[in-house]
């Protein structure tokens, strides 16, 4: 199906989360989920950090000249950009950030696809991770959803997986 004139050359860059705390976070996206973080700029007048997280492909290396960084970051298609506003981390009256399932609703998930779902989960049950829906939980199989340490929803899917979901799903209406 072809763009809609005016369009050409537009690409989903970056989804944004805000933070509490950028040491937990970090970890969790690089260390639970595999990400890397590609860039970090901090905004020390505004008092604010960006991070942005991707997963590079195989060989692919981040330049490390600034300009060209940039361009990196800015050029790619699906970044993670989580912000944190300093001070959050260390002020007891912060409540944190809604995650967007809790009520009213608003932002749901962001979505990681796996090779298997059942060995990542398994891999994330013995790192701790906190689960909203197990695999054979509900009447979705096969997907499941972590939380990272600010609360977001992560949904767990595998391609495989979610082509059978769909195809059930097709047949059935």
């Amino acid at each position: 199906m072809p763009r809609t004139p005016g369009t050409e050359g537009f690409a989903l860059n970056q989804t944004m989360l805000r933070i509490r705390d950028p040491q937990p976070s970090l970890a969790f996206y690089r260390d639970v989920l595999g990400m890397t973080l590609i860039q970090r700029i901090d905004f020390e007048e505004l008092r604010f950090s960006l991070y942005f997280l991707a997963y590079l492909a195989e060989g692919e290396t981040v330049p490390e000249a600034p300009a060209e960084r940039a361009r990196f970051v800015f050029a790619r298609e699906t970044t993670l950009e989580l912000t944190h506003n300093w001070g959050t981390e260390s002020d007891p009256a912060f409540a944190g950030y809604h995650n967007g399932n809790d009520e009213p609703r608003g932002f749901g998930h962001i979505g990681i696809s796996v090779p298997d779902v059942a060995a990542a989960c398994a891999r994330f049950e013995e790192l701790g991770v906190p689960f909203r829906k197990r695999p054979q939980d509900g009447r979705m199989k096969d997907i499941a959803f972590v939380a990272d340490p600010d609360g977001y929803w992560i949904e767990i899917l595998s391609p495989a997986g979610m082509t059978g979901a769909v195809a059930a799903q097709s047949s059935a209406t």
